[in-house]
């Protein structure tokens, strides 16, 4: 086989994978923007617990026609129980970000996600983080700030949700690293969902709102946000053990560019310059960032 051969055969499934994520991150995206029409509705509450069952016997559905068990032990390992506790964070101040705060600017501080899984592996795992990538690790921060405009008079305190709903995902992610390899796809999705449920469960014991039956394009909208949910996260395993990792994860940050030309479109947001060179530095960091972290890879093998 020649080299073109060879070149040819390794890109297939490299550009298969790559496709996959882009089919995730748009499922993603819209899976946010249903919710946030839903939430013009229902109480954020009522929507994490009717999203979180509807994804529940998804994935439980799944798990059983692969014939896999639900009830794990190693779901209750120490290192699952942290996992499940940053989920329960950052499902809800991210759906209360989508709920009260613009779609794009919620989208956009959810990029950060990568860069303070870097920095927490480095304080955490002792995952050696070169000056390099310290330094994109800190100007992800001030593209974060730049979104977020701290110092205008459009700041508004609620842009924390999103934060706080990013550093959730963040822990989340970090605790994945950790978690036994035995669980699937279909058990972490059915138990992701399930700490949905009991995150609503909790805020709407905080909350107090009334619940509200929902109408007929309430329920469709969150049956959709379920939709794209399940498949965004199947199709993002599929993408993962398709490609290379290191081709197939830059292409997460087109979830970035849905979530705004969504808010632009479907909700009427205003996408100025700031937002726009906030978003370029969040993921012009978080891409330095992946690539570094690749070539030390490289260089240690």
């Amino acid at each position: 086989m020649n080299a073109a051969s060879q070149n040819g055969a390794s890109l297939h499934p490299n550009i298969i994978g790559s496709l996959w994520m882009v089919a995730a991150m748009a499922a993603f995206a819209l899976e946010d923007a249903f919710v946030k029409q839903a939430a013009a509705q229902l109480p954020v509450a009522e929507i994490l617990v009717l999203f979180g069952v509807g994804g529940t016997i998804a994935f439980f559905g799944l798990a059983t026609v692969t014939g896999e068990k639900v009830l794990n032990r190693d779901v209750f390992s120490p290192v699952m129980r942290v996992r499940f506790a940053f989920e329960l964070v950052g499902r809800l101040f991210y759906v209360l970000a989508l709920a009260l705060t613009p779609l794009s600017s919620t989208t956009a501080i959810l990029q950060a996600t990568p860069i303070f899984v870097v920095l927490g592996a480095s304080l955490f795992f002792g995952e050696k983080v070169g000056w390099r990538r310290w330094t994109a690790i800190f100007i992800g921060l001030v593209g974060v700030l730049i979104v977020l405009r701290p110092t205008s008079d459009s700041f508004s305190l609620l842009s924390i949700l999103a934060v706080i709903g990013m550093l959730g995902f963040s822990g989340r992610d970090l605790a994945s690293r950790a978690a036994p390899a035995t669980l699937s796809t279909n058990i972490l999705g059915f138990y992701g969902f399930l700490t949905i449920i009991i995150a609503g469960l909790i805020y709407g014991l905080w909350d107090r709102s009334a619940f509200v039956v929902p109408d007929t394009t309430a329920l469709l909208a969150l049956g959709t946000a379920v939709f794209c949910g399940v498949f965004a996260y199947s199709a993002l395993m599929k993408a993962m053990r398709t490609g290379e990792i290191a081709t197939v994860t830059p292409f997460r940050y087109s979830r970035l560019l849905f979530g705004v030309l969504l808010g632009a479109v479907w909700f009427n947001e205003r996408i100025d310059a700031q937002m726009l060179v906030g978003c370029t530095v969040i993921v012009g960091s978080g891409l330095f960032i992946l690539w570094r972290g690749n070539k030390a890879k490289t260089r240690r093998t």
